[in-house]
């Protein structure tokens, strides 16, 4: 395991926790939303000594302080320009999984000359549709508030039970189930940005899983055929965690693209 620091910081009066290692251009990983920051540690090792890497908690996850205000990407992509700010990162590669992946998107959207290259995995804000069951999760915490906490406990155990593919990875928090009510209804994804994908200018890399099962894979295809400077790669047999699934690939592929 090469050097990792764990550092905390005060980012806009907030408690806020990151994993920086390496060195080279610098590269900020923004995590998904059933886990923090420490998910990607073992693609942090293996990326060290190409990258000087920032992997921030975002609030409400892992040891970063919750907001005091509603958690969603737009609150996220803002939270990741006062991060990098704070660190006096002017310019920078960044790369999103899932729900990090909308924050990514929405962040280099609106600041492109920050960001040098882009790197999108099973992101959302690509499509409408995301799995019944993520769905489902947002359904009791709009209707019981913070009793949905102990709600959504049962789903989990429920889906653990049941649908052994799809796994949690951390105890459902209060920024979990304030997240899945701000970024999904009942119905579809709230925050969908494929409109806004013909004017991305940022080199992107969209990567994703055939058997991803939270976001389809075709929402993949479909955001490639509009990004103008694309490059897609779709792992065969993979879920929604590409990064884990395929360690020993996925660095090369990254390295690859980002050079």
């Amino acid at each position: 395991m090469k050097n990792i620091y764990s550092k905390m910081i005060k980012v806009k009066g907030h408690d806020v926790h990151y994993y920086t290692a390496g060195q080279g251009e610098p590269l900020v990983i923004i995590h998904g939303g059933m886990g923090g920051a420490e998910t990607w540690l073992d693609n942090v090792n293996m990326l060290a000594d190409n990258y000087s890497m920032y992997v921030p908690d975002l609030p409400g996850f892992g040891q970063s302080q919750l907001l005091d205000r509603d958690h969603n990407i737009l609150a996220f992509s803002e939270f990741l320009g006062d991060f990098t700010n704070y660190l006096e990162l002017n310019s920078f590669n960044l790369m999103g999984h899932s729900i990090g992946g909308g924050v990514a998107l929405t962040y280099a959207l609106s600041f492109p000359d920050k960001v040098k290259k882009l790197v999108l995995i099973s992101s959302l804000c690509l499509g409408r549709e995301i799995a019944f069951w993520v769905r489902l999760m947002s359904v009791p915490a709009q209707v019981l508030g913070s009793a949905a906490i102990m709600v959504l406990k049962t789903i989990k155990w429920v889906i653990d039970t049941l649908m052994s593919p799809v796994k949690f990875e951390t105890p459902l928090s209060r920024a979990n189930v304030n997240l899945g009510c701000n970024i999904t209804t009942f119905k579809q994804q709230k925050l969908v940005l494929t409109k806004q994908l013909s004017g991305l200018t940022v080199p992107t890399l969209v990567v994703w899983g055939t058997r991803d099962e939270i976001v389809p894979v075709k929402q993949a295809y479909a955001a490639a055929q509009v990004i103008p400077d694309c490059q897609l790669k779709v792992f065969k047999d993979c879920g929604h965690s590409v990064y884990r699934d395929k360690i020993s690939e996925f660095p090369q592929l990254l390295t690859g693209f980002l050079g």
